[in-house]
């Protein structure tokens, strides 16, 4: 008898149980949202606009790297590509995408590392 006593008090009670806000189960989800956004999304975005600005203010003499690691001074442009010289009498023509930085900007973060 008092197997079943306990039984009866630990099922299920009346037919109109609370259930909650519905909100309250994409709380989680808007919370990993906002953590992605500010600590992934936002800085990617910001580098990449810092870089469409520094490929847009490249002029003709300025000393860049490219992704592939090689320096250069830049020759001539056009709106895609770009030609430089990486030595002397060698010029090589590369999009302009390719370009990782100014020279100058890689020059102050290797002084800054050591």
């Amino acid at each position: 008898m008092l197997f079943n006593d306990l039984a009866f008090a630990m099922g299920a009670g009346g037919t109109g149980g609370a259930q909650g806000n519905p909100l309250g189960a994409f709380v989680p989800l808007i919370l990993m949202f906002a953590i992605f956004y500010f600590l992934l999304i936002r800085p990617q975005q910001k580098k990449a606009k810092q870089h469409r600005e520094m490929l847009g203010n490249l002029k003709i003499g300025d000393r860049i790297v490219t992704n592939g690691g090689m320096y250069g001074t830049i020759v001539r442009m056009s709106d895609m590509t770009v030609i430089i010289e990486i030595a002397d009498k060698v010029q090589v023509e590369m999009l302009r995408n390719t370009i990782a930085d100014k020279a100058d900007a890689f020059a102050k973060l290797e002084k800054k590392g050591k």
